[in-house]
């Protein structure tokens, strides 16, 4: 009942600002995911003083035993020194116990596995916000291993600090305080050790530091190139890459080792020198000690005591100088995370964004400017475009012409630099993401699903929906068959199996159908079509088309396609050139107008299009 009620002081998933960006030095960042728990790390501190106090005690106390057995009258030993022994006893038996005991609840129970999650949690929130570019700019595989790194790192460097370096300092005390007590000259070699101890820390944790964010740079570039031969592993097959790929792999894990040995090349010449040191602590200490023992200045349970500490600072020194060298991978680690986590959001919600108000979908492209980053080619550039509510609208143009960008910028997936953007009167940019996204329901032509279930995946949009809406939607789109078939490695059947990794379990046009059922069942009064039937035979596209005609009535669509066929009966086809409109009206207009449109209608109807009057695919012939 305790442990529960400890477990559950720390919540992992307790709010917080999800949009703060972290700060950008190791102690700030550490700081600024180790504050929800600084009290717990406070009570951990006091109770490792007390263990610390306790287990350093027990060394005076063996002094203190040794010396009772070379002095004390055997036949009088329990009535004169019997309340010492049993305060002696209960130290050993009750309090000793009580605080290990406390120690590790507090450690186990409380922080570590609740502070690891929380922070991983707080990260990943963080991360989430980034914009799309963010995440096409970097492997999904060194992406995750950061996050999912950072919560023991930053943890670590807390609990060990406390831990270790906390223990060391209440043992050099006591063996300082306790020689001090006897003798200056026995206390100068603990003194000594301690000055060149803490000189040789300060030269090898810069290193230690440096060497350790190489190696964690390098682990992160090897698994991020081992997550995307995983993920691409269609295209390293069908083009026969697997020697290419293992090469590639290969000089990782050779980057990676060479960091690695460097590393350690350090540690080695670092610990090789702590030995020496030590063995100059212990001959130094017991010569003091043989002197003084000698001249009758200490007793031999004197010597016994302050020898066993010093065996237990020796013993104690290698671990600390490891667990320095493991606070600074931890350093490293942070510092490699930090880079890719603490950066500031590329697009942000406003302080003061409203909740965006549909009233019918129109929508107003100002005087838009945008490019990617190259201050020498813009993409959009002056664009003025008005798009009705209810209006069905078709973007036409070669490849690079602009056109996705255009959808991009409507679902605010990249920030403008000049003009605006205006659904129903209201400027995206002062509304939340979350609403203007939730307004806008989209099939893409590279349709990825989520490694989840079928259901899962159609309800994506609308997570409260019934199996029922979910399976209507699926039968509109014309996938009910073929899901009702499905099993998945586990056994799972239907609408419960799993997809697989970017759903590489289905066939593209299975994929796109879920995409489609997807957008039906989300049912948002903004649709946007990007090649939204590209990967159906024209059996099926034919048998979806229906479906697809019903889903637009009433809505705002913006339809891509290069089959200019199926969207040739929409109201209007914006023609599109390096982000500039060259073209507009209906496909009558624009085939009797002889311009690009024409000139690709043309190349086309020669081909898979028919000729020009065939019945387009979105809408209706006659409108």
């Amino acid at each position: 009942m305790f442990l529960d009620w400890l477990e559950r002081r720390i919540d992992t998933f307790a709010p917080f600002d999800d949009g703060r960006m972290p700060p950008k030095s190791v102690l700030g960042f550490a700081g600024f995911y180790l504050r929800p728990i600084r009290g717990a790390l406070a009570i951990l501190f006091v109770v490792a003083v007390l263990a610390g106090s306790v287990e350093a005690s027990l060394y005076l106390l063996m002094g203190w035993f040794i010396d009772l057995l070379n002095k004390a009258d055997r036949a009088t030993l329990w009535q004169e020194h019997g309340t010492g022994l049993m305060l002696a006893a209960g130290l050993l038996l009750v309090v000793r116990p009580i605080t290990i005991w406390l120690h590790e609840i507090l450690s186990n129970q409380l922080i570590v596995p609740q502070a690891t999650n929380q922070i991983r949690w707080r990260t990943h929130l963080y991360t989430l916000g980034h914009s799309l570019s963010y995440f096409q700019a970097d492997f999904a595989g060194r992406l995750a291993n950061r996050v999912v790194q950072v919560g023991p790192a930053v943890r670590e460097l807390a609990v060990v600090f406390i831990d270790t370096l906390l223990y060391v300092a209440i043992y050099a005390v006591t063996a300082v305080g306790l020689f001090g007590s006897i003798s200056l000259w026995l206390a100068l070699p603990v003194v000594v050790w301690i000055a060149a101890y803490a000189a040789l820390t300060r030269w090898f944790v810069p290193r230690a530091r440096s060497r350790s964010l190489l190696t964690a740079d390098t682990r992160s570039a090897l698994i991020g190139r081992i997550v995307d031969s995983y993920t691409n592993i269609l295209t390293v097959k069908l083009f026969a890459r697997d020697r290419e790929e293992r090469a590639a792999v290969r000089d990782a894990v050779d980057v990676h080792t060479k960091a690695y040995l460097h590393q350690f090349r350090l540690v080695s010449s670092t610990t090789t020198l702590l030995g020496l040191l030590n063995s100059l602590l212990i001959l130094s200490t017991a010569s003091v000690c043989v002197i003084l023992w000698q001249r009758g200045g200490m007793t031999t349970g004197e010597a016994s005591a302050g020898l066993a500490l010093v065996l237990r600072l020796m013993a104690m020194s290698g671990w600390v100088m490891q667990t320095v060298r493991g606070i600074f991978e931890n350093v490293g680690v942070i510092q490699e995370s930090m880079q890719t986590i603490a950066r500031p959001h590329a697009i942000n919600d406003r302080p003061d964004a409203g909740t965006l108000a549909i009233s019918g979908g129109d929508i107003r492209f100002e005087n838009v400017g945008f490019h990617y980053g190259r201050d020498d080619a813009s993409i959009i550039e002056g664009l003025n475009l008005h798009i009705r509510a209810g209006e069905k609208v078709g973007l036409v143009g070669v490849s690079g012409a602009g056109k996705t960008t255009i959808t991009a910028l409507l679902l605010r997936l990249h920030d403008l630099e000049t003009g605006r953007i205006l659904v129903d009167g209201q400027d995206i940019a002062g509304v939340t993401q979350g609403s203007l996204r939730s307004a806008i329901a989209m099939v893409t032509q590279d349709t990825s699903l989520l490694h989840r279930s079928i259901r899962d995946n159609i309800a994506y949009g609308r997570p409260d929906a019934t199996i029922a809406e979910v399976e209507r939607a699926a039968r509109l789109a014309q996938a009910d068959t073929f899901i009702r078939d499905l099993v998945d490695h586990k056994g799972r059947t239907g609408y419960d199996a799993q997809v697989g990794e970017r759903g590489v379990k289905l066939s593209g046009g299975q994929r796109q159908r879920i995409a489609i059922a997807r957008v039906i069942l989300k049912d948002a009064p903004i649709l946007i079509l990007d090649e939204a039937t590209s990967a159906l035979d024209s059996q099926v596209e034919a048998a979806i088309q229906e479906s697809l005609d019903t889903l637009m009535q009433g809505k705002t669509v913006l339809a891509i396609a290069h089959r200019l066929s199926t969207i040739a009966a929409l109201d209007r086809l914006i023609v599109l050139d390096a982000g500039r409109i060259i073209e507009e009206g209906t496909h009558a207009e624009l085939i009797a107008s002889g311009g690009l449109y024409a000139r690709l209608w043309a190349r086309q109807s020669g081909g898979f299009l028919g000729d020009a009057t065939e019945a387009p695919a979105y809408g209706n012939a006659a409108e």
